[in-house]
């Protein structure tokens, strides 16, 4: 059991590693049985909400690259091929994807967020159960291998070559995953920023500036999300969506949550106490307007809760350098020898066409 000692909490300890850059190696994030369902192609990205973040400026629309390859593996149809077999459909709903946002959004910088750590050892200290269930293989100090389909794996090094091809800045951090690129990324930019994801818990980013372009039903059915639209949906602000998040769990991610605690609870409990401390601080001094059942939950989940708090936390303050303005700088020979070889002439055409 969790104690305290001069008004903190004692038996917990909550360390970040180091934020140190590295060359992001071909590991690649997961999403749920809910959100495979579904891609993108050229057809159906053709919709979606719209608004605009202040006029002008200088902005930045961010990609979560791993939630968008594996949605589009799943959404687009397995026969769509390279000439000699390889399957590309991945590759191929990740460009479609991209350009119609571009071609919507007309961002002034564009960047993938790459997972150089999928499940990194900090947050797995903290939560053991985190990601646990889509471990393949566990390297000792190393990066644990992902479950992913062969087909989608042979596709992911493909995947890092066009961007690359294409100029699109494509940044990782060793020891961190997407998630916290894409959260210091937009706290480092002095402009708009939209965030492309269908990860809930991107919703903390979202601030004046900041917006999630939230694709967990498809390219096409995407929705802005703005504070508004978190009240409205949710009962909660978005400074206060890491511990709506802690309180609801997440199987997905392998997060348990509170027992009993449902979205409507959290939203409710989240009004009631200023922040998880406090919270537990209730739970287990027994005071605070909490009935019997929910103080045993949350007294029983109290190191859970905190340790969560962290790990679902974004980290925002990586060593990362924001893109320079667009066009991208392209390598017009190996877009050429990469459009031949994989069949993806058209796709490829479109993302450069809309990021000149």
């Amino acid at each position: 059991m969790l104690g305290r000692s001069g008004g903190r909490w004692s038996g917990i300890t909550v360390t970040r590693v180091p934020a140190t850059c590295g060359a992001p190696p071909c590991h690649h994030g997961g999403m749920n049985d809910g959100e495979r369902a579904g891609g993108t192609t050229d057809e159906d990205a053709s919709g979606g909400a719209s608004e605009d973040i202040g006029a002008g400026g200088d902005s930045l629309m961010v990609f979560d690259t791993s939630y968008l390859y594996f949605r589009a593996f799943f959404g687009v149809p397995s026969s769509l091929r390279a000439p000699d077999g390889t399957p590309v459909n991945a590759v191929r709903g990740l460009l479609d994807a991209i350009a119609r946002l571009v071609e919507q959004y007309s961002p002034s910088r564009v960047a993938c967020a790459w997972d150089d750590d999928w499940r990194p050892a900090w947050r797995t200290d903290l939560v053991a159960s985190y990601k646990a269930h889509r471990v393949l293989d566990e390297v000792p100090d190393g990066v644990d291998a992902e479950e992913t389909p062969d087909e989608l794996g042979v596709q992911v090094p493909l995947i890092r070559e066009v961007l690359e091809a294409v100029g699109m800045p494509v940044i990782g951090v060793a020891e961190h995953e997407a998630d916290d690129v894409l959260g210091s990324l937009v706290t480092q930019h002095d402009g708009r920023c939209w965030v492309v994801t269908g990860d809930r818990d991107l919703f903390q980013l979202v601030d004046e500036t900041t917006r999630v372009i939230w694709v967990g039903q498809g390219v096409a059915k995407h929705q802005v999300v703005d504070s508004d639209w978190l009240l409205a949906k949710y009962g909660v602000a978005s400074e206060r969506y890491v511990d709506f998040s802690v309180l609801r769990g997440d199987p997905s991610d392998g997060l348990p949550g509170v027992r009993g605690v449902g979205e409507k609870s959290a939203a409710h409990l989240i009004s009631q106490f200023g922040s998880l401390e406090e919270l537990v601080s209730s739970a287990l001094d027994g005071t605070g307007p909490l009935s019997p059942a929910v103080r045993r939950s949350v007294a029983e989940s109290a190191e859970y809760i905190l340790r969560a708090e962290a790990v679902v936390s974004v980290v925002r303050d990586l060593k990362v350098s924001v893109p320079s303005e667009l066009p991208l700088l392209v390598d017009a020979a190996r877009v050429t020898e990469l459009s031949e070889r994989l069949g993806l002439s058209g796709p490829l055409t479109r993302l450069v066409a809309a990021c000149s």
